[in-house]
């Protein structure tokens, strides 16, 4: 893969937080990569715990890019190798390095994508916190006037976290709950996994193949094309 001018590269940043939904992450940095976007990875301390528990995967700073193979190969059903994946256009910034290019406004990138975010992620957005990279790429997200996707993962949500959602609404972030459909015909938790997925890639502009669409006919989904 022929390597992209260091000037010319505008990624999209991808943030995962702690909440639980480790497969959406997995399958919106596929669909990024697939569609031949850049990216800047940002994985939280709290989400390394979250991955651990729900893949086996322990990701690690110093073996980052074997590590995220590992995690976008496995399939939602916990199968390895159901992927091919290929991080060469990946960055990674360590969650605590609020030195990392992603902290400053002047870094060109194209918007953000924060998958999945837990509550105390979302307060720390809707804060304005910073308390770490994460928290901090976001604030500036909002600041620069770029795209923000934010796909809360939480059930029940009580009322201060829906404040905090109406802030980031106001703020101009596209506040996304992480809650699969069933009309595309799903028949695998990898369907309702990639819906979510198309859905924050929707948000984004980004083109990509991951469900089917609604076509305005009852029954689709139930079968043929």
């Amino acid at each position: 893969m022929e390597q992209k001018q260091v000037n010319s590269r505008r990624p999209w940043v991808v943030g995962v937080s702690g909440a639980s939904g480790t497969p959406y992450a997995a399958a919106v940095l596929r669909g990024l990569l697939a569609a031949g976007e850049s990216v800047d990875l940002v994985v939280s301390r709290a989400s390394r715990l979250t991955l651990l528990d729900e893949t086996g995967i322990a990701f690690r700073d110093a073996h980052w890019q074997e590590d995220l193979r590992q995690w976008l190969a496995r399939g939602a059903d916990g199968k390895p190798d159901s992927f091919d994946a290929d991080v060469s256009d990946v960055r990674h910034w360590a969650a605590g390095d609020l030195a990392a290019g992603p902290s400053s406004g002047s870094y060109p990138v194209k918007g953000m994508l924060i998958v999945p975010a837990s509550t105390a992620c979302v307060a720390g957005v809707a804060l304005g916190l910073s308390k770490d990279l994460l928290q901090r790429a976001a604030s500036v997200t909002l600041k620069e006037r770029r795209p923000l996707v934010v796909a809360v993962r939480e059930t029940p949500l009580n009322g201060q976290t829906l404040k905090h959602l109406v802030t980031l609404d106001e703020a101009g972030a596209v506040v996304l709950p992480a809650s699969p459909a069933f009309y595309a015909g799903a028949t695998h938790i990898q369907d309702l996994v990639d819906f979510v997925a198309g859905r924050v890639l929707d948000a984004a502009g980004v083109p990509h193949r991951l469900y089917r669409r609604w076509k305005g006919e009852l029954g689709g989904g139930s079968g043929g094309d």
